[in-house]
């Protein structure tokens, strides 16, 4: 149990909270969410005791075990098994002390040692700490290698299997996925829903919050709301209730000019100074004008190319790496003008190898590779953000790499990715990580480019940005290679996935959930003591042929899931424009006497017009439907 009572806090001289409560029963799965600086993270510190609210308190249930990612390991020489092991504090005192029990033959105390031993699962400590290690993407032999062989994103997952290792009532995690690839990823949702105690994540990935979380609590105006259900139930909740607030503020608000009317007109005259005063007293008592939080209206725009004929780039037996050490071979892969294309495959594998071979900063070793002589390439990666100068603006930055656009049509790009006059003439050190990813967005956009090469876009995206760069990819007209952990990200873009893994890069005929039980199979395999080698052969050789057959099905189906798409559009515009029409016929103004009799005959001509066009629409979306459901 967590209770959070009626907390206020000030930090930094801002009131962070007011009389915030929550309440959270244990083995509950919750969201956090709100947006930047709302107080999540700050929230998190007071449930740890490492800051005191001001006012309220937070209780826990006696003796539970608080669990959250810690920046630092100290000791970076240890193997990453050990740094691991190690987090279990119980278990590492008490080998301490059997150590030192059996040299001074203390047979009581070393047989008290073994039971407690037993009972915290020691003797399986070992497997447990390596699964957790590999499920983050560490090989068997990488986690004997000390710390201080890996950078800092790596050294953040082995402080993420630290914290999942050890024994917790309730786990904390502040954007557990920001350093993990997709495969990590997809093992992490499916270790934490077998989390056995209380979890609160805090995520931008609605694809972890949506799989997870069956409670959302949403930080805003200074309180903690509650919601049930995950990620999307909350959105679909949350918009009910504001579109009420905002129609009852509304209401109050057209009572408010009446009553405030009727005073101004009547407050000195002496026979309606009274009903004056009656009506002071009531507006006194309506409740204050309501302040609501704009709605996101980001959206990215990326602009679009100049035709060419596809193939855009056509690889033939390719290989490509570094000197004389190659990463991938036998490439036989093209890429068309409307492709959406996911790179699958666990980090170090070769994705960014590939990313940096059609961006052209890599050539092929071996092979040939086919592109025209038009074709321009964009290319996001997070380290590019170390390319900006920090003490320039963004219209300074983009003035450098645009040098034949005048300022309008610099400020009209950087429009196109919500940089707008404000955040444009801000100096880029000053600048949020999601607004420097952003101009990274301008950045590599500004010609226009044919394929977009996507390496982890959503890092510092908040679930607004991800929405509108779904958009922007959606309706982008040239081609997009991503690389990214965001599930929800490649469910809602992509159409074709490519597996990079084993030394090739190859199309993978299954989808998603099929990729989530490879990775299961593996994790089993790998859990069962069987090396990885042997499982990354056996899924692909047993489902080939279903594969091949599932693909052939998505290539003949493409034109009518295509066409369904745009119906289904269709008929969202027409019954958008019906409401619209039957709204202003339902106005009563509308049917006064001797006024409007054209405009109302009108209006239900448009009407029956619509409704033919809605009923000939419905009817081919079933056609579709039909046709779609003899490929499944």
């Amino acid at each position: 149990m967590l209770d959070i009572n009626d907390i206020t806090l000030r930090f930094g001289g801002r009131l962070l909270f007011d009389k915030a409560s929550a309440h959270i029963s244990d083995g509950q799965k919750v969201g956090l969410t709100g947006r930047n600086g709302t107080g999540k993270t700050t929230l998190f510190r007071l449930i740890l005791g490492d800051i005191a609210p001001d006012d309220g308190d937070i209780r826990t249930t006696k003796g539970q075990r608080i669990a959250t990612v810690r920046q630092e390991i100290s000791d970076t020489s240890v193997s990453l098994l050990d740094c691991v092991l190690q987090a279990d504090t119980e278990r590492t005192e008490l080998l301490a002390e059997l150590e030192k029990a059996e040299a001074s033959s203390d047979g009581i105390r070393i047989g008290e040692l073994h039971e407690r031993l037993n009972v915290i699962g020691a003797n399986s400590a070992e497997s447990r700490a390596g699964a957790i290690l590999y499920g983050l993407g560490f090989s068997a032999e990488q986690q004997k290698q000390p710390l201080s062989d890996f950078s800092g994103g790596w050294r953040m997952r082995v402080s993420l299997a630290a914290t999942l290792f050890v024994p917790s009532d309730i786990l904390l995690l502040d954007e557990p996925t920001n350093h993990l690839d997709l495969e990590a990823t997809l093992w992490l949702e499916n270790y934490l829903a077998k989390y056995g105690g209380t979890l609160i994540i805090i995520s931008h990935d609605r694809s972890l919050l949506n799989h997870l979380c069956t409670r959302i609590l949403h930080v805003e105006n200074l309180k903690i709301a509650s919601y049930g259900g995950n990620y999307d139930a909350f959105e679909r909740t949350r918009a009910l209730q504001l579109e009420n607030e905002q129609k009852q503020a509304a209401k109050t608000e057209e009572m408010r000019k009446h009553l405030q009317s009727f005073v101004d007109r009547f407050r000195y005259k002496a026979n309606k100074a009274k009903q004056a005063q009656s009506r002071v007293k009531m507006l006194e008592k309506l409740p204050p004008k309501a302040v609501f939080t704009a709605e996101s209206s980001l959206r990215f725009t990326f602009p679009s190319p100049q035709e060419l004929p596809s193939p855009l780039v056509k690889i033939e037996d390719g290989s490509v790496g570094y000197g004389d050490h190659i990463v991938l071979s036998k490439m036989n892969l093209r890429i068309d003008a409307d492709d959406r294309i996911a790179l699958l495959g666990a980090n170090g594998n070769g994705k960014s190898t590939f990313a940096k071979l059609l961006a052209g900063k890599l050539r092929l070793a071996g092979g040939t590779m086919q592109a025209s002589a038009k074709l321009q390439v964009g290319y996001y990666a997070q380290h590019q953000t170390e390319e900006l100068s920090p003490t320039l603006t963004a219209f300074q930055q983009m003035q450098l790499v645009m040098k034949e656009s005048n300022e309008t049509q610099i400020r009209a790009h950087l429009g196109n990715f919500g940089l707008t006059q404000q955040k444009a003439d801000t100096r880029i050190e000053q600048l949020s990580g999601g607004e420097k990813a952003r101009l990274l967005f301008a950045v590599m956009t500004r010609n226009a480019p044919h394929i977009l090469l996507l390496d982890e876009p959503t890092n510092h995206l908040d679930i607004d940005a991800r929405d509108a760069l779904i958009d922007a990819i959606n309706s982008y007209r040239g081609a997009v290679i991503l690389i990214t952990h965001d599930p929800h990200l490649i469910e809602l873009t992509a159409d074709r996935l490519w597996l990079i893994d084993g030394g090739r890069c190859q199309p993978y005929d299954g989808d998603l959930d099929d990729y989530r039980e490879l990775l299961a199979q593996k994790a089993r395999v790998q859990s069962a003591g069987k090396t990885a080698d042997k499982t990354d052969k056996a899924p692909a050789v047993s489902r080939k042929d279903e594969r091949r057959e599932a693909a052939e099905k998505r290539q003949l189906s493409a034109p009518l899931r295509k066409e369904l798409k745009t119906v289904e559009a269709q008929m969202d515009k027409l019954n958008a424009q019906k409401e619209k029409i039957e709204e202003m016929l339902e106005d009563p103004t509308l049917y006064m006497i001797g006024l409007n009799a054209a405009k109302v005959k009108n209006l239900q001509i448009s009407l029956a017009q619509l409704n033919d066009e809605i009923d000939a629409a419905e009817q081919r979306w079933l056609e579709l439907s039909e046709e779609l459901e003899k490929f499944a």
